[in-house]
């Protein structure tokens, strides 16, 4: 048997999501488990997601494999990327410390300008250049050496970790090496005011993921003030040089004195996969030690360099996604605007004769141009109006066959108004909204899997956003006119029973 037989692409599909969860997915770096439950965490945040799963059976390979209860796959109601929504106001602005460094982005997508305003008062923090090591195990030894020297002169340090597990990794050591700390992370965020409160007091030592009391003023007094401030201790480079300069921030606010400097070990995920050859090179050359940091312009410029490349990496996969939802965007605003019609009308009967029309004309259609047989149309007439006909074989013209067709659809139409009578115009609403966003969530799930697949077609040297254009253009016609197919049906289909 080929497991990659067309047969078998549900378990191929199944297969794939479970290599995923056992191998790309970790515990206590991109979810946790929590009251028997998978919940993720927020990668630039550090914070819990418990609304949001994981997508296409995903989050269930995961449950799976920490062997919680597995939960029904949600079924997606609506999607809008971040950047077509923000698209929607007439109006867009906004305001935050660390905006420069994506500016590109910002004027690429929403044609924005970032403007740089100078601080209220002058900054003083000194951000000391990076120290690298080669292996891991020697830089948490140099971290925890740091650590204990700043606590022992009673300077207060901030951790930055870019995960659960490194905090709890450094935690678990501190607690050996007696030094009082305080964890604030996704399993320990009940307490985050209160941590941060804290974390800027004499010999305060605070671990943390990048949820570190963003945009919060830290508050030290003259007694610190006078120790240098606090001192933020970076123990990884994030893909984001935004995330690590809102690290930075949490020190030297309003004219505050303070330090900050990164630990790094060429074994970090960053400079592994971007740039850890020639930092490697340069280390071998000056002969450096174990244990030993290596720390000049060159390096910190390297690494930097290694964030910008993943940066702009990451940036490509936003705009080629913004490419293929801007396809996307065009659909949903038809949906929207044609739901919003029908909550908003008084009657949608006019959109109900419209209907009929379009789908008698398309069943004659099909039926003068052979796609169809007589006894085709007859079942195909049976299962969307719920009636016999009898048309004479040998009838060829378009407009006698489709008034014939049409009166006899009006005349169970009428009879159902006339007992329904206003009952008829909510009854119309509530099939077609329910009909509407049924095709449209079933339409999102077919998108989705196009949106899968269509890169497959660029083997074939054809351009796969073409491609993705040509196919969601037509799927849509066909949801369209399987909407109008499915609302008359259940319309005509629908038994009225008198209650005595």
């Amino acid at each position: 048997d080929n497991l990659y037989d067309s047969k078998n692409i549900e378990i191929i599909h199944i297969v794939n999501q479970s290599l995923k969860a056992h191998t790309l997915f970790l515990r206590d770096r991109d979810y946790i488990v929590k009251d028997a439950k998978v919940i993720i965490i927020d990668e630039f945040t550090g914070r819990m997601m418990p609304d949001r799963r994981y997508s296409d059976g995903l989050h269930q390979c995961i449950e799976a494999k920490e062997k919680v209860k597995i939960q029904e796959e949600s079924q997606t109601l609506a999607t809008i990327t971040f950047q077509n929504y923000y698209r929607m106001y007439e109006k867009l602005c906004g305001m935050t410390g660390t905006a420069d460094t994506e500016s590109r982005e910002f004027k690429e997508i929403y044609n924005l300008d970032v403007v740089v305003i100078p601080t209220n008062k002058p900054m003083i923090r000194i951000d000391r250049q990076d120290l690298i090591f080669k292996t891991h195990k020697e830089k948490i030894n140099a971290i925890i050496n740091e650590i204990k020297a700043r606590y022992e002169k009673g300077q207060p340090v901030l951790v930055g970790t870019t995960s659960v597990e490194k905090s709890e990794e450094l935690h678990k050591i501190l607690i050996k090496m007696r030094i009082p700390h305080m964890v604030l992370n996704a399993k320990h965020h009940e307490k985050e005011a209160e941590i941060i409160a804290q974390a800027g007091k004499k010999k305060a030592v605070t671990i943390a993921t990048n949820m570190a009391g963003r945009g919060v003023d830290i508050k030290i007094d003259e007694e610190v003030a006078k120790l240098g401030g606090l001192f933020i201790l970076g123990t990884e480079r994030h893909e984001s040089r935004r995330v690590d300069n809102q690290l930075r921030g949490r020190a030297g606010r309003q004219g505050d004195p303070g330090e900050s400097r990164f630990f790094l070990s060429l074994e970090d995920d960053l400079l592994r996969i971007f740039g850890s050859e020639r930092i490697q090179v340069i280390m071998d050359k000056l002969g450096i030690a174990e244990g030993e940091a290596i720390e000049n312009k060159f390096v910190t410029r390297a690494v930097e360099n290694a964030q910008k490349k993943v940066e702009e990496y990451n940036f490509d996969i936003r705009k080629h996604l913004l490419d293929y939802d801007n396809v996307a965007n065009t659909q949903r605003s038809v949906i929207y605007r044609q739901r919003k019609e029908i909550l908003e009308s008084e009657s949608v009967k006019d959109t109900i004769l419209d209907f009929i029309d379009d789908v008698i004309s398309s069943i004659v259609d099909s039926y003068l141009e052979n796609i169809i047989d007589l006894k085709a149309l007859k079942l195909k007439f049976k299962q969307i109006f719920n009636l016999e006909i009898d048309i004479d074989e040998n009838e060829k013209d378009r407009e006698k066959i489709f008034d014939q067709l049409k009166n006899l659809v009006l005349a169970v139409y009428k009879e159902k108004e006339d007992i329904l009578q206003d009952q008829m115009r909510d009854l119309e609403r509530n099939i077609l909204l329910q009909v509407l966003d049924s095709a449209w969530r079933e339409h999102l799930k077919n998108m989705d899997a196009l949106r899968e697949s269509i890169g497959l077609r660029g083997y074939g040297q054809r351009d796969p956003l073409v491609e993705y254009k040509k196919a969601s253009f037509e799927m849509f016609e066909d949801m369209i006119n399987n909407l109008k197919e499915e609302c008359l049906s259940t319309l005509f289909h629908l038994k009225i029973v008198f209650d005595n």
